[in-house]
C-alpha cells in the first residue's frame, strides 16, 4: 500500500543551522527570486512565499513584479489604510486582518507585506492612501489590530516601511533628518505600539536613510530601538532592493534580502567574512531567523486552501461604508426610496477607483459600481446618467465642453444630483509624490455647472489622500469623503447614500483649506536627497491646533443621520508616580431616530510641561453602536505614555508632575467635555556638569544649594540675583565663571563638588 508522509509542522532550527555548510547559511539570507526565500532540499527546508497585501492580497506564482505592473491571482480588494482608518473600529481591522490571512493561506502565502503605519507628514505623499492616519497612536492602534487577525489564522504579517518612509520623492536615498524627540514621538511609536502589542513576524526596513544613515543598515534602529528596547522577536526583511552593503546590513540586524539578490549579496558577505569585519555568529544569527520563520510558516502551508469569497466580499462592503465620512449635510441625506428624479454625475460611478498605484494593486475578485447600486436602490425613481469628465487631464478642450453639456441636461430638473469627483489614478501611486492637492479642474467645471440646474447637490470624493475642498464646496449640499473603498465600494457608497448604512467615519487627517497651510511646506520633499523634518512635532492637527489656522475639516471630524449626547465624565487615577494610569468614563446616548455609530476620542493636554509639548494629542478612543434611544457607559484607560514625552537630555520617556487636562471630543475641534487631573509624576533631575549653565546648577536639587552657598555675600552672587542682569549670566557655563575675575569658586572647585557628589 502507499506510504503517505505527513509535512512537518515545524523545524528544529538549532539543529538544522549546525547541518548547513557557511554557504547555505548565507545564501538562506537572500531571496531566491521576487517573492520567495530559498530551500536547501539536502535538509528539508521548504521555500515559503510572501506577497504584497496591505489591502489584498497581490499574490503572483509565475512570473511577477513587485510594482503593480503585471497581473496577479484574483483576491478580494478591501478597502486601503486610508479608508479603514476612518472607520476608528479596531475590531473591524481585526476581521479584515483575519480574512487576509485566510486568503493568503488559500493562496500559499505565508507572509503579507503589510500593514504600512508610516505618518501622513504631508498629503502629497504619493502612498498616503496606503497609509492609516497623521497621529500614530491611531495608526498603532489599527494596525495592532490587522495585524492580530492575519497572524491568528497562522500567516506572518510584514510591518512596514520602518522608519521615516514619508515621501515617494527619491525614497531609496533621501536622507530624513530629524531630531530623536519627534523620531520617538511621532514617526516610531506606531512601529512600537504593533511590535510590543502583537509582535508582527516580520518588519521591513524602509528605503531611505535617517540622519544619513541608510535603515537597512542602521544598527541603532534595527537592533538598539526595535529589538533591544521593544524585544522585538521576528525577522527584519529589507523593502525590496532596498539594500546597500548587504554585510554591514547583516551586521545591523537585517535578516532577509529580497528580493533575490542574483548573488551579489551573498558574494559581499562572505567577504565581509574573510576580511574579519563580519562574524559567522552575526551570519549564525540571521540565518536562525530565517530558519524560524519558515518554521512558522509550516503549519498554514499544509492547511486547507480555500476561503469565502462572497463572505469576504461582504467584509469589504461593510468595511467601505464605515470609513466614508460624511463631511456636510444639509438634510439631503439620506436620499429617500421615492420622489423627483435623481441624477447621477462622474466617470467614477461607473468606472470605480478601488486602490492605489503601484505594489499594492490588486486583481479584484469582482467590481461593484456606485451607478448600478443607485439604479437597484432607487427603483421608485427616475436615475439618470451622465459621465460629466474622463478620467485624464489630456481631454481635448470640445470633449470636455461637450461631457459638461451632457452633465447639465441630465441634471436639469432633478431634485437631487450626485457628483462623484475624485483623482484619477495617475494622480497617486507608490514611486512619485503628489504635485498639489487639486481636483482635476475639468471635474470641478462639471460640479459648478451642474449646480446650476440641481435643486440639491451631493458630492462623494474618491481619492486617496485628501484633496482641497474650499473652492467649490459651496456648491455641495452634502459632501461625503468616500476615500479608495476597494472592490465593493460602489456597493458601500449606495449603502451610506440611501440611508442602508448611518455614516459613522471620521477623519483619520486633517482637511486643509489650502497646501500653504500644511506644516511640511518648505520641506517637503527636500532637495540633494536630504529632506529636514524641520516641522518637528507638529504634524498634522498638532500643527493646526498650535497655529490656530482654521481648516476645512478637523482630524476626527464627521457627521451622523442621528445625533449623540455625552455626559457624566468621570475620571480616576488609578495609579500614580512614574507610570501613571487614569481611567476615563462617560456617558453617549443616541439622542436621534436612527440606530448609529459614535466615535469618543480622548485627548491629552500638558499643562505644566518643562519642554515644548502639542496642544493636544490623541491618546484613547472607543467606537459604540447604539440604537434610538439607547445609553451606554464607555471607559477607557489611559497608560503613563498618554501623559508622557521622550525627554531629549534624559533619553528616555518622563511623565513630569503637574496638571493634565482630560478633553473628550467628536473631533480634535470640537471638544465636549474635559476635565484637570493632578499627577505626581516623578520628579525630573537633569545631569550636570562642569559646562553645564549657572542656572541648570541652581536647578539640581543638591548642587544648586551648595553652589548658591559659594556665592552667598558675593558680587557674582548679587548679579545673579538681578532680575535682568541675572539672566544673561545663568545662562554663561559655570567653568566659564570660575574663570571671570573676582569669581568665588574656581574649576578645582567644581571638579571637585561633582567628585564629591558622583561619591554620593
Amino acid at each position: 500500500m502507499p506510504v503517505t508522509t505527513t509535512p512537518p509542522t515545524s523545524l528544529d532550527v538549532p539543529a538544522l543551522l549546525a547541518g548547513l555548510t557557511l554557504e547555505e547559511k548565507v545564501g538562506l539570507l537572500d531571496g531566491a527570486d521576487l517573492w520567495r526565500t530559498r530551500a536547501v532540499e539536502r535538509l528539508g527546508i521548504p521555500k515559503i512565499m510572501v506577497s504584497d497585501g496591505p489591502h489584498g492580497l497581490r499574490a503572483q506564482h509565475e512570473q511577477g513584479d513587485h510594482l503593480g505592473g503585471l497581473e496577479a491571482a484574483p483576491a478580494v480588494a478591501f478597502p486601503p489604510a486610508a479608508a479603514t482608518a476612518s472607520s476608528w473600529d479596531v475590531a473591524l481591522l481585526g476581521r479584515i486582518g483575519r480574512a487576509l490571512g485566510e486568503e493568503a493561506r488559500a493562496l500559499g502565502v505565508s507572509v503579507v507585506l503589510g500593514p504600512g503605519v508610516n505618518m501622513k507628514r504631508s498629503p502629497l505623499c504619493g502612498r498616503n492612501f496606503e497609509y492609516f492616519s497623521e497621529d500614530p497612536f491611531l495608526a498603532g492602534r489599527l494596525a495592532s489590530a490587522m495585524v492580530d487577525g492575519t497572524q491568528g489564522v497562522g500567516v506572518g504579517a510584514s510591518l512596514k516601511h520602518f522608519a521615516a518612509n514619508n515621501q515617494e520623492t527619491d525614497r531609496m536615498s533621501v536622507s530624513a533628518e530629524v531630531d530623536e524627540r519627534t523620531l520617538r514621538e511621532i514617526y516610531l511609536p506606531a512601529f512600537e505600539t504593533v511590535v510590543t502589542r502583537s509582535q508582527p513576524w516580520t518588519v521591513m526596513c524602509s528605503y531611505n536613510r535617517i540622519n544619513g544613515v541608510f535603515a537597512s543598515q542602521d544598527p541603532w534602529l534595527l537592533t538598539t530601538v526595535l529589538r533591544d528596547e521593544w524585544g522585538f522577536e521576528g525577522l527584519v526583511v529589507s523593502d525590496w532592493g532596498a539594500v546597500y552593503d548587504r554585510d554591514r546590513a547583516v551586521a545591523a540586524g537585517l535578516d532577509l534580502e529580497m528580493p533575490s539578490s542574483g548573488g551579489v549579496g551573498a558574494s559581499a558577505v562572505l567577504r565581509a567574512l574573510e576580511a574579519g569585519t563580519l562574524s559567522e555568529a552575526e551570519v549564525d544569527r540571521a540565518a536562525a531567523r530565517v530558519l524560524e520563520l519558515v518554521s512558522r510558516s509550516l503549519p498554514a502551508l499544509g492547511a486547507g486552501r480555500t476561503y469565502d469569497e462572497d463572505a469576504h466580499h461582504a467584509l469589504a462592503r461593510e468595511a467601505a461604508a464605515d470609513s466614508v465620512v460624511l463631511l456636510e449635510n444639509d438634510g439631503v441625506l439620506p436620499l429617500a426610496p421615492t420622489g423627483g428624479a435623481v441624477a447621477v454625475v462622474g466617470e467614477f460611478a461607473r468606472s470605480p477607483r478601488f486602490g492605489g498605484g503601484g505594489s499594492s494593486q490588486v486583481t479584484p475578485t469582482r467590481l461593484d459600481d456606485a451607478l448600478s447600486e443607485l439604479r437597484a436602490g432607487l427603483a421608485g425613481r427616475e436615475v439618470r446618467f451622465a459621465p460629466g469628465f474622463t478620467l485624464s487631464d489630456e481631454t481635448p478642450a470640445a470633449e470636455a465642453a461637450r461631457l459638461r453639456d451632457e452633465a447639465v441636461e441630465a441634471a436639469r430638473g432633478a431634485e437631487v444630483a450626485v457628483v462623484l469627483l475624485g483623482l484619477p489614478d495617475a494622480y497617486e501611486s507608490e514611486g512619485y509624490d503628489r504635485q498639489h492637492i487639486h481636483l482635476p479642474p475639468q471635474q470641478v467645471a462639471v460640479l459648478e455647472a451642474v449646480a446650476q440646474v440641481a435643486a440639491k447637490v451631493v458630492v462623494v470624493l474618491t481619492n486617496g489622500s485628501v484633496v482641497e475642498v474650499a473652492g467649490w464646496r459651496q456648491h455641495a449640499d452634502a459632501l461625503l469623503e468616500a476615500w479608495l473603498l476597494g472592490q465593493a465600494g460602489g456597493g458601500a457608497v449606495a449603502d451610506v447614500l440611501l440611508g442602508r448604512v448611518n455614516p459613522s467615519g471620521r477623519l483619520a487627517e486633517t482637511m486643509p483649506l489650502a497646501l500653504e497651510h500644511n506644516p511640511a511646506l518648505g520641506n517637503f520633499p527636500g532637495t540633494g536627497d536630504v529632506v529636514r523634518y524641520g516641522e518637528g512635532l507638529l504634524v498634522g492637527y498638532r500643527w493646526y491646533d498650535a497655529r490656530r489656522l482654521p481648516v476645512a475639516y478637523p482630524f476626527g471630524h464627521g457627521l451622523s443621520y442621528t445625533t449623540f449626547a455625552w455626559a457624566d465624565l468621570e475620571t480616576e487615577v488609578v495609579e500614580d508616580g512614574a507610570a501613571p494610569r487614569v481611567r476615563v468614563a462617560l456617558t453617549v446616548t443616541n439622542t436621534g431616530d436612527r440606530a448609529g455609530k459614535d466615535v469618543v476620542q480622548v485627548y491629552v493636554r500638558d499643562e505644566d510641561a518643562s519642554v515644548f509639548r502639542p496642544e493636544q494629542e490623541l491618546k484613547g478612543f472607543a467606537k459604540v453602536a447604539l440604537e434610538p434611544g439607547a445609553s451606554t457607559r464607555v471607559e477607557l484607560e489611559l497608560d503613563a505614555r498618554a501623559f508622557s514625552f521622550w525627554h531629549p537630555v534624559l533619553g528616555r520617556w518622563v511623565v513630569e508632575p503637574g496638571a493634565f487636562t482630560v478633553r473628550l471630543g467628536a473631533s480634535s475641534r470640537d471638544v465636549r467635555l474635559e476635565r484637570t487631573v493632578d499627577l505626581a509624576g516623578e520628579p525630573v533631575v537633569l545631569p550636570v556638569d562642569a559646562d553645564s549653565t549657572a542656572a541648570q546648577w541652581l536647578a539640581h536639587p543638591v548642587l544648586g544649594d551648595r553652589l548658591r552657598a559659594v556665592l552667598d555675600g558675593t558680587s557674582h552672587g548679587a548679579i545673579l540675583a538681578d532680575p535682568e542682569v541675572g539672566q544673561m549670566m545663568s545662562a554663561i557655563p559655570v567653568r566659564r565663571l570660575a574663570r571671570f575675575p573676582g569669581s568665588p569658586f574656581s574649576e578645582q572647585w567644581l571638579e571637585d563638588t561633582l567628585a564629591a557628589h558622583a561619591a554620593g
